[in-house]
């Protein structure tokens, strides 16, 4: 698939790359993955260094799970401007950085496999 980004080994990704970080106690991450999505994790603090580790210069989507690392949303954003933000959590996010994500979600209001199917039905429709 053209755009598909390279992974670090020099291989291929079969789907786009989503970059997870926090807990995924709804299952967003599984769900992408389901759908055809590359995922890494971020475990622990949301730092720059955190970030290029799990390749988000080459990701379509970085879903946060946890508000309180909101900050790693504008270093997101610095280091990939095309990324999608997506936080998938029942707590807003704070100010600061709301005007910043793409979309937030609720996991009360909407389940892990419909926002897995819309994101990635999105990303083929802009395909």
């Amino acid at each position: 698939m053209a755009g598909t980004p390279a992974r670090p080994d020099g291989g291929r990704a079969q789907g786009p790359l989503a970059v997870v970080a926090g807990p995924d106690e709804n299952g967003l991450g599984e769900e992408l993955a389901a759908l055809g999505a590359e995922i890494r994790r971020i475990e622990g603090l949301v730092t720059a260094d955190a970030l290029s580790e799990a390749g988000i210069e080459a990701a379509a989507y970085f879903v946060l799970t946890d508000v309180e690392e909101a900050t790693g949303i504008p270093v997101a954003k610095e280091l990939n401007p095309d990324v999608r933000v997506v936080t998938y959590a029942s707590r807003s996010l704070p100010e600061f950085v709301a005007t910043v994500a793409d979309l937030a979600v609720d996991p009360d209001l909407l389940d892990a496999a419909t926002v897995a199917e819309e994101l990635l039905t999105d990303d083929d429709a802009e395909a």
